[in-house]
């Protein structure tokens, strides 16, 4: 395919590899920009990657490599283009250290160059080093290149260095990053257990069809309170699209700065207190049918929740607000900054123009262009009510953080950041020039998607996130911690490569792409600290073994999940055997709850759906085996009788997990109440639920918040875990 021809061959050990005769220079400009040419698969074999596919991520890259003559020419503009510039754009090291700086001037001028330091902190010079390279020539002319040595006392943080030579002056971001981010305070000392749970399935009876911020609050200050929690983690609380239809994935958003206010509950704004009668009455009216529908064993309707909570958001929005209150939005406005004025405007504009804002009108693609800035004039008060409802989400995820560590929490909420986003939404256009046009993020085959995967989200182009010093990383990254107390990183393996699948090819003729994993880890430590959060890497999947080490270096606590934990001859793992630095699960989302799973409902879905790659019969031999070996190993540790139930299986299964080491030890809701239902099943879009379910019990009754302490089940597990201890290190 595209000109590359490849064998398979057998190697020694069984496992097939791959040889290419990709052009050297396509080949050498690949390994420079960090595309990978070939890759291990999930069996061990080398596959290589069709030259096709190098020149189509090369080009997400903006980069030219559809020939040899123009991979060669791209590799020179590669190479050259440090030497373009006065000052690297970004600099990110740890604490401790001192790196060379290179500074690029005309050869013979003289330059000086000194440090800022964050806020206030004053002015730092810097070392010159006795370090002599000799000039290049770029355009005509020598250019030469100086060296500063930056001083290993810095202080955490965002710094900048300064450059001057003649009428010259550039400025570069130096970020100091922790060594270690290690556990916040509250849970450096302990050992605790959490809660996991889809909001929007935590219903009670004020929701309106779906779990929101108030459900969120009470759910943490009785977990906290009564069972003994430390901490609740959510679903991505990531920004949905403005108007119906909304995705049902939460971990597609239109945003992941931004919050979905879908989750607000319309009478705690304050302005509904001061509602005219008539008007409050309508705003009643619209929730009455939907808080009736959590009653009800049907599928969570996002749309009509969306289109009733969006009508009396905008009754509130109209009845204007007090001065102080006007002053305190106008505030956030400002802290936001262009963030939230390019986010609100991409609103108002979907509401005028729809969802896709590649078929609006071309001049409305360039966010800074002026029609986008005249759009905004004229759609002012669209743009201020998508602010005004940033706002209220903020303040009402601040409320409920409050009530977890009022409740005693040691963590309180603990967030999910979602890979990516959606590819017609309010980030994609925002960032276009971040954001890799026609690619998208996904996974290569493995064991259980065999074709591989597509998520259809466009991945944060390496080089244009360093050359505006990670700015826009960071940016997202503060707005969710800002009121969490942890933070779960899905696919933390996106921070040290990702599969891009070039649009319209198949997910496994993709490749992997590199990033500059000590910028990425280093920032999401440094802001981690800032906000006295934990931090979570879903490190499930293929890793490379090295990724594991790193992030245990750096003490980026890693995921655990029982299913998964195998020996070397595939026998259960026991856990206390796991990882310190580690959130220790028996299940997670995308498998069915533990009493679904031992029931083997994995099996049943995968089979009517036509996603087994081998017999059903074989199939359910192979789990009824791996079923069976946990089985006998809670036998063996004295935790499970003879002729067991569902349930007691279950609350065995958490006994063996408390005996992990592991800091953190995370209790799916679903499995407290007994559900059977898997929340998602990977790899399908319409042809299952996804995201859809509500909570029920093992009969499939809606269950809701209220009736969550009188569950058996519930104490049962919360005592199963309870009690963990001291970390031991």
């Amino acid at each position: 395919m595209g000109g590359a021809a490849s064998t398979d061959l057998v190697t020694p050990s069984g496992t097939l590899s791959a040889v290419t005769d990709l052009d050297p220079a396509l080949a050498e400009l690949a390994a420079a920009l960090g595309v990978a040419t070939e890759f291990a698969d999930w069996r061990g074999g080398r596959v290589a990657v069709s030259a096709g596919t190098v020149r189509a991520v090369l080009a997400g890259l903006g980069v030219d490599g559809s020939t040899p003559a123009a991979a060669a020419a791209s590799l020179a503009e590669h190479r050259l283009a440090r030497w373009r510039r006065m000052l690297p754009p970004v600099t990110v090291l740890r604490e401790g250290w001192t790196p060379w700086v290179s500074v690029h001037v005309p050869h013979g001028d003289p330059v000086e160059v000194w440090l800022e330091l964050e806020g206030d902190g004053g002015r730092r010079e810097v070392a010159r080093p006795n370090h002599w390279v000799d000039p290049v020539e770029v355009d005509g002319r020598l250019v030469g290149e100086a060296t500063v040595e930056l001083p290993g006392d810095l202080p955490l943080g965002w710094h900048t260095l300064c450059a001057r030579s003649g009428a010259r002056e550039a400025r570069s971001a130096v970020v100091v990053t922790p060594a270690r981010l290690g556990l916040p305070p509250l849970l450096c000392d302990r050992r605790t257990w959490g809660l996991m749970v889809q909001l929007y399935q935590v219903r009670s009876r004020g929701s309106w069809g779906l779990g929101d911020l108030a459900d969120l609050a009470q759910l943490a200050s009785w977990a906290g309170r009564d069972l003994g929690a430390g901490f609740v983690l959510v679903n991505p609380l990531h920004a949905a699209s403005p108007m119906p239809p909304v995705d049902n994935s939460p971990y597609l958003p239109v945003s992941r700065r931004f919050a979905n206010p879908m989750y607000l509950r319309v009478e705690d704004v304050p302005e509904y207190e001061a509602l005219p009668a008539d008007a409050r009455a309508r705003v009643d009216a619209l929730g009455a049918p939907l808080r009736a529908l959590v009653y009800r064993p049907t599928l969570l309707d996002r749309d009509a929740v969306w289109a009733a909570k969006l009508e009396a958001l905008e009754i509130l929005f109209a009845a204007g607000r007090l001065p102080e209150r006007q002053a305190d939005l106008e505030a956030f406005r400002d802290r936001e900054g262009r963030g939230l004025t390019d986010f609100a405007t991409w609103c108002a504009l979907v509401e005028r123009h729809g969802p896709r804002w590649s078929h609006w009108p071309a001049e409305l693609h360039d966010p800074s262009g002026p029609a986008v800035a005249k759009a905004r004039s004229e759609l002012a008060g669209r743009v201020e009510f998508h602010a005004w409802l940033q706002w209220l989400v903020d303040a009402q995820l601040d409320a409920a953080q409050r009530a977890a560590t009022d409740a005693g929490m040691r963590a309180g909420v603990v967030h999910d950041l979602a890979v990516g986003v959606h590819p017609h939404g309010a980030d994609s256009w925002a960032q276009q020039d971040v954001l890799a046009q026609g690619i998208c993020v996904g996974a290569p085959p493995d064991a259980f998607n065999q074709q591989g995967q597509d998520w259809s989200q466009p991945p944060w182009r390496p080089d244009r996130l360093a050359e505006l010093g990670y700015a826009p990383y960071r940016d997202m990254l503060r707005t969710v911690l800002r009121h969490a107390g942890g933070l779960r990183v899905d696919h933390v393996l996106g921070l040290f490569r990702l599969w891009w699948v070039p649009e319209g090819r198949p997910a496994d003729e993709g490749t992997y792409v590199r990033y500059d994993h000590e910028a990425l880890v280093g920032i999401l430590a440094l802001e981690a600290r800032r906000a006295g959060a934990v931090v979570i890497g879903e490190d499930l999947g293929t890793v490379e073994p090295w990724v594991r080490d790193y992030l245990r270096e750096r003490d980026i606590a890693g995921t655990s999940v029982l299913w998964f934990e195998r020996g070397w001859q595939g026998e259960p793992l026991l856990p206390e055997h796991w990882r310190e630095a580690c959130l220790a699960t028996v299940t997670t989302h995308d498998l069915p709850p533990t009493a679904g799973y031992l029931l083997g409902e994995h099996i049943r879905i995968r089979a009517e759906l036509g996603l087994l790659t081998r017999p059903i019969e074989e199939e359910r031999a192979v789990d009824d085996a791996d079923r069976e070996s946990w089985l006998a190993a809670l036998r063996d540790a004295g935790l499970l009788g003879a002729d067991p139930g569902t349930s007691q299986v279950v609350v065995a299964l958490h006994r063996l997990l408390a005996r992990a080491p592991s800091h953190l030890v995370g209790v799916a809701l679903t499995d407290m109440v007994g559900d059977r239902q898997a929340q998602n099943q990977p790899g399908t879009d319409r042809e299952y639920p996804n995201w859809r379910l509500p909570l029920t019990d093992g009969s499939g009754r809606p269950v809701l918040l209220e009736d969550l302490p009188s569950m058996p089940l519930v104490r049962s597990l919360a005592h199963a875990v309870s009690g963990l201890g001291t970390v031991t290190s």
